[in-house]
C-alpha cells in the first residue's frame, strides 16, 4: 500500500483498513523468513513498514483527541532485533 494514506489523500473505510491487515499479515510472513535467514537489514525495514500500519490502524482505532491521551513509544530487543511498542494511555 502506498503511503497516501499519510498524506489524507486516502478515505479510511472498511476496504482501507482490510488492505493494511493483509499487508501487514505479509509483513509478518517476510519478517519471520529473514529472520530466520539472517537477513537483519531486510527484516528492520518490514518492521519499519509494519510499525507504521500499526500505528496508522491504532490512531483511526482511537478517535479520541491527543490532549487526552499519550502516545509513549519504548523498544525492547530479542534475538538481536529492536522493537517498538506504541502505549496509548488516557488521562
Amino acid at each position: 500500500m502506498s503511503v497516501d494514506w499519510l498524506r489524507g489523500k486516502v478515505e479510511v473505510d472498511q476496504e482501507t483498513i482490510q488492505r493494511l491487515l493483509e499487508e501487514n499479515e505479509q509483513l509478518i510472513l517476510c519478517i519471520v523468513e529473514y529472520q530466520n535467514k539472517g537477513w537483519a537489514n531486510e527484516c528492520v525495514q518490514c518492521q519499519r513498514v509494519l510499525h507504521r500500519n500499526l500505528i496508522y490502524l491504532a490512531t483511526i482505532g482511537d478517535p479520541s483527541p491527543t490532549s487526552t491521551s499519550k502516545i509513549m513509544e519504548s523498544s525492547f530487543k530479542s534475538n538481536g532485533i529492536i522493537f517498538q511498542l506504541a502505549v496509548v494511555r488516557s488521562n
